[in-house]
């Protein structure tokens, strides 16, 4: 069988999503996609964790509003969505909530009209509250024994600050507080039109858009959520005790720039070339010449208010601080020496595939659309983005990372067994 030739796009083509202003305010954009018999609607809902002013209030309302509504019961709405097959999806960031709706388009009218109960009329049921907290406490405790969740929350302590909304972390305890008045007040707060916008993907006839903007139309209107955001307050070293650890769990970074910023995408290479793919720098270094960890990776985080680069690992407890001083040092040759040519395209086809596999279908392309929406651009973003990373040089590469992973600038957070240091 002969290989067929590898493609690698030069630019990427991606449909313009049509933006419709409904009459409460809630902006629906559609992504028409006839060739396929499917039809996803996606509500973001300016609601994340920066957003609760109890702890947990922001994941427990997302994840309960399917929990029961003023007509049905939990049961009711699952039997009804799997009945038709259909698939709702609930995720919770920083900053926003993201609940997705996708059904075989012959039922979305079915589909929309369980939408709608979820939506509109959650109940927030005090029993299904409490099982809901009891089962994340457990679950967060459980979190809490791993070394590579205290790296992670010790990380975002560093580069933000205890108290930062984005570097906050609440104790499983405060589950046993969450009232059902403080879930049910969060939601009446933030689920409102001003806060959310709706994306919808697939087969978009005339009565599917009607049908969409009709119950995106019936949110009911509110004020756009503000939340005020503190200076950080960075620390360049956090080392948590973890006895009997076998591991040591390794986050690397720094506060940089959310992905507006023009030096964002030339980050992504940087990120790339250390961790971004399983022959990057690191991966090399640390798995297959050394054997200190399975795996490694880097990249550029991007919040609504700030971004950071972070590059992350997990390594036995005797090698750690050698894995330590081989990721500084791989970060100095970036730093120091300009990588060849190849090594530069490789990176850039590695992160050109990433973006042609994240756009296959129109589920993808809703996604992207999504992510650009949030970034205060359109679809037309993404074909900038594959030229501006082509256009990186390897000259570029040294630039940036000289500029912005000098070793004192770094964040370094650790977790395991520490009696070797």
């Amino acid at each position: 069988m002969k290989q067929p030739p590898l493609q690698i796009p030069d630019t990427i083509d991606l449909p313009a999503a049509e933006r419709v202003a409904l009459p409460n305010g809630t902006a629906l954009y559609l992504l028409p996609a006839d060739e396929f018999e499917v039809l996803r609607v996606t509500f973001v809902f300016r609601a994340g964790t920066v957003h609760q002013r109890v702890p947990f209030a922001a994941s427990a309302t997302a994840n309960l509003l399917a929990e029961g509504s003023d007509r049905l019961t939990a049961r009711e709405i699952a039997e009804q969505l799997d009945y038709y097959g259909s698939y709702y999806d609930v995720s919770v960031d920083r900053d926003f909530v993201y609940l997705s709706f996708a059904t075989l388009s012959r039922y979305f009218r079915e589909t929309l009209a369980t939408a709608a109960e979820i939506l509109l009329h959650p109940a927030f049921p005090e029993p299904e509250l409490r099982t809901y907290c009891a089962k994340r406490r457990q679950e967060l405790a459980i979190e809490r024994t791993k070394v590579e969740t205290e790296a992670r929350e010790a990380f975002a302590r560093c580069l933000f600050g205890a108290n930062h909304p984005y570097g906050v972390s609440s104790p499983a305890e405060a589950y046993d507080t969450l009232a059902r008045s403080d879930v049910e007040a969060h939601y009446r707060r933030l689920y409102t039109a001003e806060n959310c916008f709706v994306v919808c993907s697939g087969r978009i006839g005339d009565a599917e858009r009607a049908a969409v903007a009709a119950l995106a139309g019936r949110l009911p209107r509110g004020t756009r959520a503000e939340v005020l955001f503190p200076a950080p307050e960075t620390t360049h070293e956090a080392r948590i005790a973890h006895a009997g650890a076998v591991q040591s769990s390794i986050r690397i970074g720094r506060l940089l720039f959310p992905r507006q910023h023009p030096d964002f995408l030339g980050m992504q290479v940087v990120a790339a070339a250390l961790g971004g793919y399983f022959g990057s720098r690191l991966m090399r270094t640390l798995r297959e010449e050394h054997g200190y960890t399975y795996g490694v990776s880097a990249a550029m985080v991007n919040f609504e208010r700030e971004g950071y680069f972070a590059l992350a690992t997990q390594v036995g407890t005797e090698v750690t601080e050698d894995a330590l001083k081989l990721i500084y040092e791989q970060i100095e040759r970036l730093r120091t020496e300009q990588m060849e040519e190849a090594e530069l395209a490789l990176v850039q086809n590695i992160l050109a595939g990433e973006m042609m596999r994240i756009l296959d279908g129109p589920f993808g392309i809703a996604d992207a659309t999504i992510e650009n929406i949030l970034c205060g651009t359109d679809n037309s973003a993404i074909a900038e983005n594959l030229r501006r990373i082509r256009a990186v040089a390897p000259a570029d590469v040294q630039r940036l990372a000289a500029r912005y992973l000098r070793r004192e600038d770094l964040v370094t957070a650790v977790a395991g067994e520490l009696s070797g240091k």
